[in-house]
């Protein structure tokens, strides 16, 4: 059988039970290491996990996932991910290909940035459509998130931004010539995000949002040393909340006194955060 395990979202010890007890007996245990990372090394899970794992990079999975599959029809084989099985479409794939190929599989959920995103205050059900922002190149800048954002904006909801990481990918000019040399890791930060965003809102101009639209960045979420800050996008643009992984959340127009009274607690600078919300927030419009 085929166990496609959730990790949680920050280190070893976030793993469920029932997640634990598979990777123990599983006959092979992979780790999916480019949609998302925990805030361990890999030599820290193995030893917490008392099994060694195999790296499961984009290549792997997307072109080699009936290596992953092979034997899964007679003997369990787990694989990693971290947050929650469905957070990307990728895994669904491997769910799919193990179908088609009359292999069982089973589940096993645990906590994702789409739920945990409520310790910023913010009130699930008042969540849109999520969206990715990837870094941005002097020739790339796809702009596919705005519309999801004005969407969302345009009903008063809160828009989740998912920062993209770069995990053994090749440079475009390695990609080109067919090398297989990889850049080092990179992660989007919450000011790079904020930046990006704003870069947009002027070559667009549909106002969406603006430089005085309230945000919240959220760093290492679920960790012992998870950070937010909440400001206007010009404040985040500007803003260092550390080491990776980070999210940011642009807020919705009809937020809620309550919302305001958490994340206020967050805010860059109070006195801006109250002038931001009284003007724009708390009401649909």
């Amino acid at each position: 059988m085929l166990f496609v395990v959730g990790l949680g979202l920050a280190d070893e010890t976030d793993i469920t039970v029932k997640g634990l007890n598979v990777v123990k007996a599983a006959c092979r245990v992979y780790l999916e290491a480019y949609t998302s990372i925990l805030l361990v090394d890999k030599d820290k899970l193995e030893s917490y996990y008392g099994r060694p794992l195999i790296l499961a990079d984009r290549e792997m999975v997307e072109s080699s996932s009936d290596e992953i599959l092979a034997g899964a029809a007679t003997d369990d084989v787990a694989f990693l991910v971290v947050g929650d099985p469905f957070g990307a479409t990728t895994h669904t794939d491997l769910l799919l290909r193990a179908r088609e190929l009359k292999i069982p599989a089973k589940t096993i959920h645990n906590a994702s940035i789409m739920s945990a995103v409520g310790a910023t205050g913010l009130q699930l059900y008042n969540f849109g459509q999520t969206v990715s922002m990837v870094f941005f190149t002097d020739t790339w800048k796809p702009s596919s998130f705005y519309d999801r954002i004005k969407e969302n904006r345009q009903i008063g909801l809160h828009t989740l931004m998912l920062l993209d990481i770069k995990v053994k990918e090749p440079s475009m000019e390695n990609l080109a010539r067919g090398r297989k040399i990889y850049e080092p890791p990179r992660y989007m930060t919450a000011g790079q995000c904020a930046a990006q965003m704003l870069e947009i809102e002027e070559d667009r101009g549909e106002g969406a949002y603006g430089p005085d639209s309230l945000a919240v960045g959220v760093a290492r979420l679920a960790s012992d040393h998870q950070r937010m800050a909440a400001g206007t996008l010009k404040q985040m643009s500007e803003s260092d909340l550390g080491p990776p992984l980070h999210s940011l959340v642009l807020l919705g127009r009809r937020a809620h006194d309550l919302e305001r009274d958490y994340i206020r607690e967050y805010a860059v600078d109070e006195k801006t955060f109250d002038k931001c919300w009284e003007e724009q927030y708390g009401k649909q419009r």
